[in-house]
């Protein structure tokens, strides 16, 4: 049965938290992180990094966004980790949780205080149970580590779906964090709904232990007790897109939301996960893999509404649907080998191989192609059906932002790339008002993404002249994307880029509700400050 009262624990002694706060109510403030370093030190074995030309490497992530911080503090275990968020706390000093930095949005881009480095939070196995189909993991690990080690204790029987394009970078804490989703279309493709159990650490440095089911809000709160003491703990109730959405923490417009979709997805808002089970899937005995070139994006997106009929709305049963669209073919290694004649777009499918040989599917698939009515080449079709056919897709695609890149950089300026999402009703639309504004300023872009989400990433390129204006478009996209009913951002999350799009589309009501709810258990708003909205 599931509460809404929640009573964290104390994974500290009552003598540790109280030492901690009666030397912090002493020496608070970043002007005394020498003494606080040297206090940790000695009493906790716990070291403090002063030294800026170590704190200096930890303190941005791949945002690029201004970044500095005043120490670094690399836990090893949860204790560790208790120690420091508390001490952070007591000592009003703000904190920064870090894990992979891969991230796109400025979540883990300090803004002062001290930067907390989940890495050596890793000290746990991952452990699979083959029987109940989950796997119970540590944070600090890299995303594509857990994944094979899943692969390789289940003897390639289970697998973890999530499958983001950064899994070989981003640690598992990360993908927590930002609710980060890949390849597979659908909220199958996300990483909320594998997420079994938390283990979790308030601001306070108490812990919370949770599975999902055992705690959902009531009346549109949690109540936080300890000590004879409670807590309200409001959730946000404002009304998020049903949609594909990595847009701010979850929310509930009825008030009952379950603990772990608040934390999942929440940007580090209220505090540090380490460690977390989640559930896998049972992996297919093979894949299909076609990747096919098209006369136009037209064309493309008749086939987005076939495929949807053929399978009644379900894109979820597709490993990946992804869309190679306006101009990829001039930043992408290999296009010779892979697109038919003077095709200019082209879509891959990975399709999982349930009960059917792949002789048998790929006849199938192609007879399903041709029947498309959407000038698909048959001599167009390829099958990548061995590793040097699907290394050479593989590089072709990851070689498109590289390119980009690559032409930004000589213009002496940056890509400014989208993340928005739109209901498949208003796709064609969107695309349509997004190509129209485009062509008009002459600005050079490509797009590129996840097609069964209807969630693609135009990269805009602009000249150092075209770059205030490339900055005004975006947000012209976003304000469209949101009159469509869309987000503003599919996989990539807030951070602190993207504060003003998730205040077009929420409102400042929204931002109110978020604050009373981090409130509650950070009043001093000091973990991961500036992520989602401004103080």
């Amino acid at each position: 049965m599931s509460s809404h009262i929640i009573c964290p624990q104390a994974i500290l002694s009552d003598k540790d938290y109280q030492l901690i706060d009666d030397f912090c109510g002493q020496h608070s403030g970043v002007e005394h992180l020498a003494m606080i370093a040297d206090f940790l030190q000695r009493e906790f074995l716990l070291p403090l990094i002063l030294d800026p030309q170590i704190v200096d490497g930890f303190a941005s992530d791949s945002s690029n966004l201004p970044a500095t911080a005043d120490a670094l503090c690399r836990p090893k275990s949860e204790n560790q980790a208790a120690v420091i968020l508390r001490t952070a706390m007591a000592a009003g000093i703000p904190i920064t949780l870090s894990a992979g930095r891969s991230n796109l949005t400025g979540s883990a881009t300090a803004q002062g205080g001290i930067v907390v480095s989940t890495g050596k939070l890793a000290s746990l196995p991952v452990a699979v149970d083959v029987d109940q189909k989950i796997v119970c993991t540590p944070v600090g690990i890299v995303l594509e580590e857990l994944r094979n080690s899943v692969l390789a204790q289940s003897n390639g029987r289970l697998y973890y779906p999530v499958d983001p394009t950064s899994r070989n970078d981003a640690w598992v804490g990360g993908t927590l964090s930002c609710n980060a989703s890949g390849f597979t279309p659908g909220e199958v493709g996300a990483t909320r709904p594998w997420v079994q159990a938390l283990d979790f650490l308030l601001p306070s440095g108490m812990k919370i232990s949770a599975a999902r089911g055992q705690y959902v809000s009531e009346n549109g709160r949690f109540i936080l007790r300890a000590k004879n003491r409670e807590i309200i703990w409001p959730v946000p109730t404002y009304r998020r897109p049903a949609i594909k959405n990595a847009s701010g923490p979850f929310s509930s417009p009825d008030g009952r939301m379950d603990l772990i979709d608040l934390i999942v997805g929440s940007e580090g808002l209220f505090g540090l996960i380490t460690a977390c089970t989640l559930k896998l899937a049972p992996r297919p005995s093979d894949y299909l893999e076609l990747f096919f070139s098209l006369p136009g994006e037209n064309q493309a997106l008749k086939f987005h509404q076939y495929l949807g009929r053929l399978l009644g709305g379900n894109f979820s049963a597709l490993n990946a649907f992804e869309y190679f669209g306006v101009n990829c073919r001039r930043f992408m290694d290999h296009e010779k080998q892979l697109f038919y004649g003077d095709n200019p777009v082209a879509l891959y499918l990975q399709i999982p191989l349930k009960g059917k040989s792949p002789e048998e599917a790929a006849g199938t698939w192609f007879e399903r192609l041709l029947a498309a009515d959407c000038g698909i080449n048959p001599e167009g079709v390829l099958l990548l059906d061995s590793e040097p056919k699907r290394r050479v897709f593989m590089e072709a695609r990851h070689s498109m932002p590289a390119n980009a890149l690559e032409v930004v950089q000589q213009q002496g300026t940056y890509t400014i790339m989208t993340d928005a999402v739109v209901p498949p009703e208003n796709f064609a639309r969107f695309l349509s008002d997004v190509h129209g504004l485009l062509k008009s300023e002459g600005i050079d872009y490509l797009s590129f993404g996840h097609f069964g989400d209807c969630h693609l990433h135009f990269t805009l390129l602009p000249d150092r002249e075209k770059l205030a204006r490339a900055t005004e478009l975006y947000d012209l996209f976003i304000i469209r994307a949101t009159e469509l009913g869309g987000v503003y951002s599919g996989e990539h999350g807030t951070g602190k880029r993207k504060r003003k799009d998730f205040l077009k589309l929420y409102g400042q009501s929204a931002i109110e509700q978020l604050k009373r709810c981090k409130a509650a258990i950070d009043p001093d708003f000091l973990v991961n400050r500036g992520n989602v909205f401004v103080l």
